[in-house]
């Protein structure tokens, strides 16, 4: 049978790919897989319905034989730090990071606090393939216990990344996107001293990432214009990614957080290597850059399991896709937008800098242009034969252009659509390059699928 599992866990729209009798198969079987018997621990996001699949998995995995403790809404990174931390057998996620709030997902994280291997995954898989049992939604959802104390423990490991540095005569704003970041970015902020002012504060699984958070920076520039201030800082729905932005609304993306917090560590001489790792997204002008200050720059596939597998073979220090999602050694490689808007802050303050005059000083990037095409199937259920055929056709766009000018294709791991990147040194020919893949893309998928 088609895996279940894609570039980040288990993906899909509620009550489509994601049901309550999926969510209690991945309970049981985690719970059925597991050789520990330390509790497993359960968070999720603000979405609607995080409530009824936060059911589904503890009635799995309590039938499994094993127990599980609610974290309750929460940023992502919480589970990793505190399976570690309380010596956990396992965790799981409730989220679908940044995608709208009708999507809903599973992150499993093992006994270490990673997110599950391909092997692992697999086992999981197999248990789900051979149950053949439809598990119907119970007639009323009932509430679980929340441990409010290890959200406190979180928090205050975050508090301590600082190393007794505070953020006082800081003006920052936040955007927590309606998301897990509601529930604890503004107040560690504040208790660093920053003088903090926060939008689209309210847990509303609704609006999640609507028209907001880190793929929607027009909030936060509105609200730095309407309310001055040094930087502002948008996550996504999990808070596992963070945009910056500056007082005067340019934009710092993960490959800017690269290669500025690259270039301090590279300073203090922890850098292995010089080396960041980043992704096939990364523009290129950071990596000319990078390159002309002695630092190496290694891509991999989209997706941060690919950066965190990078990193640990590398034995490298930092890495991070340029959607905001960065891994640093700090806390065990674990994305966690609060903690690097956190060292951001931090670097700004101790240099007695501010944001604008950083970014100022961080590479030109090229001119690049996204484009999605909308599939009305899922790539990953066609026939190998027609897969190739995409993939052959994907090669064949991507190996036309020259050093300047770099065309990415792939299909998203999360949602069914194609992702098109352009870049180039000038926007004419980014624009006029995208429109003339996007539209000969678009016309041959159809041709191969039809």
């Amino acid at each position: 049978m088609q895996s279940i599992f894609g570039t980040d866990g288990i993906r899909g729209r509620f009550n489509e790919e994601i049901t309550y009798s999926l969510a209690y198969k991945v309970g049981y079987a985690l719970g059925s897989t597991l050789e520990k018997k330390n509790p497993i621990l359960i968070g999720r996001d603000t979405r609607i319905s995080g409530d009824i699949l936060l059911q589904a998995i503890t009635q799995g995995i309590n039938k499994s034989g094993k127990k599980c403790i609610n974290l309750g809404i929460c940023p992502t990174p919480a589970i990793p730090f505190l399976i570690k931390q309380e010596n956990l057998s396992s965790g799981i996620m409730i989220s679908a990071s940044h995608n709208p709030p009708e999507y809903n997902g599973i992150k499993i994280f093992d006994h270490n606090g990673q997110k599950i291997t391909k092997y692992f995954e697999n086992k999981i898989q197999k248990f789900i393939d051979e149950s053949k049992q439809n598990i119907s939604v119970p007639k009323k959802v009932l509430p679980l216990n929340t441990n409010t104390d290890l959200m406190d423990i979180y928090i205050k490991s975050l508090i301590q990344t600082m190393g007794g540095e505070n953020l006082s005569g800081l003006k920052i704003i936040l955007d927590t996107c309606y998301g897990s970041a509601t529930t604890c970015a503004k107040k560690i902020f504040q208790l660093l001293g920053a003088d903090v002012r926060v939008i689209n504060n309210s847990k509303n699984g609704l609006k999640i990432n609507k028209n907001c958070g880190s793929t929607n920076l027009a909030p936060l520039k509105k609200a730095l214009r309407e309310s001055p201030a040094d930087m502002g800082f948008s996550f996504d729905g999990d808070a596992d990614r963070v945009i910056g932005i500056d007082s005067k609304g340019n934009v710092l993306d993960g490959d800017h957080i690269l290669f500025l917090w690259g270039r301090e560590l590279m300073e203090q001489k922890i850098l292995t290597n010089n080396l960041l790792i980043s992704t096939q997204m990364a523009n290129i002008g950071f990596e000319k850059s990078w390159k002309e200050i002695g630092g190496s720059l290694y891509r991999t596939d989209v997706g941060d399991k690919y950066v965190h597998d990078a990193i640990k073979e590398k034995s490298a220090v930092l890495g991070g896709e340029q959607s905001g999602h960065i891994l640093s050694k700090i806390n065990n490689f674990s994305g966690d937008g609060i903690l690097t808007a956190l060292q951001i802050s931090k670097y700004c303050k101790k240099k007695k800098i501010n944001l604008h005059d950083w970014l100022k000083s961080s590479f030109e990037p090229f001119p690049q242009k996204l484009t999605n095409i909308n599939l009305d199937f899922n790539i990953n259920k066609l026939n190998s034969k027609t897969k190739i055929l995409i993939d052959q056709t994907i090669e064949h766009f991507q190996s036309i252009y020259s050093d300047n000018c770099r065309v990415y294709i792939r299909p998203s791991g999360t949602e069914p659509v194609m992702r098109i990147l352009v870049e180039a040194k000038n926007h004419k020919k980014v624009d006029s390059l995208s429109n003339e893949i996007t539209n000969k893309l678009f016309l041959e998928i159809n041709r191969i699928t039809n």
